[in-house]
């Protein structure tokens, strides 16, 4: 029984269709480290089974070469026997001849059971001879399976991998977009352009600052003019006239004659 799962596992596992496998698996990397293994053990397991049946085999051809090998001896025997009983016979010593021709009678009953034990055995062989081939020839697809398996194996490892590099490249592009609104470095540019316009928000308030305080200087200036011409009446002397161009004044003194 256990020889028979073996040989029905070897024929099953030979015939497996490895990519319709992977397509089926959720994770076709760990269904094909499980399947490895499977096979690995599966192999070693047929090999054992194998080996005993070639055992088997050989001893089965060993008996029958025995017994072609008894055949031949017996029937030598009887041939030699006989022989004797004819030359007891021609020399008229009749009990001496009917002895040997018992004798051959004798080598002639082994010589047919050993030849009749090696024809039972052959059909045995051929059949055991047969299963062996299929076997063998089962085994090597089973190690072809395993090396397709484990050059199916690496490839998918290797693909895992460079989708992997692949994804963390995308993913590292795209963490550096500057396009994107929520990225870090929108952020910093934001910040960085509202201090920009803090600065010049300073720089124009100074400027305002500076062009009021030139106005307070002028308006200064006027009001100390106009204290200065105050005080300049209230002494009786006329106001001091501004630096300031103005209209000529007109210049009173007597009368026009003509011809004067």
């Amino acid at each position: 029984m256990t020889k028979q799962s073996i040989f029905g596992r070897i024929a099953q596992l030979a015939k497996a269709n490895i990519n319709a496998l992977i397509d089926q698996a959720e994770d076709p990397q760990l269904m094909l480290d499980q399947m490895v293994r499977d096979y690995t053990n599966s192999i070693a397991d047929a090999e054992s089974a194998i080996a005993e049946t070639i055992g088997n085999l050989r001893l089965l051809e060993e008996d029958h070469a025995e017994d072609v090998r008894a055949a031949s001896d017996w029937g030598n025997k009887a041939l030699a026997a006989s022989r004797k009983a004819d030359e007891y016979r021609t020399a008229g010593n009749a009990g001496d001849a009917d002895k040997f021709d018992n004798l051959a009678k004798v080598a002639l009953q082994r010589q047919i059971t050993s030849e009749n034990e090696a024809k039972m055995a052959e059909p045995q062989i051929a059949s055991q001879t047969q299963v062996v081939d299929q076997l063998k020839n089962g085994l090597n697809g089973m190690k072809g399976k395993l090396e397709q398996l484990k050059s199916k194996r690496s490839e998918l490892i290797a693909r895992s991998k460079t989708a992997e590099a692949q994804k963390k490249v995308a993913d590292a592009v795209k963490s550096i977009d500057i396009m994107d609104p929520t990225s870090e470095v929108s952020r910093f540019e934001d910040k960085i352009r509202r201090e920009e316009a803090k600065v010049r928000g300073q720089q124009e308030l100074a400027a305002s600052s500076l062009d009021a305080q030139f106005e307070s200087l002028e308006d200064i200036g006027e009001l100390t003019e106009v204290e200065a011409r105050l005080a300049a009446l209230k002494s009786g002397g006329s106001p001091a006239v501004s630096s300031t161009p103005s209209a000529p004044a007109v210049t009173q003194g007597a009368p026009y004659t003509p011809g004067e």
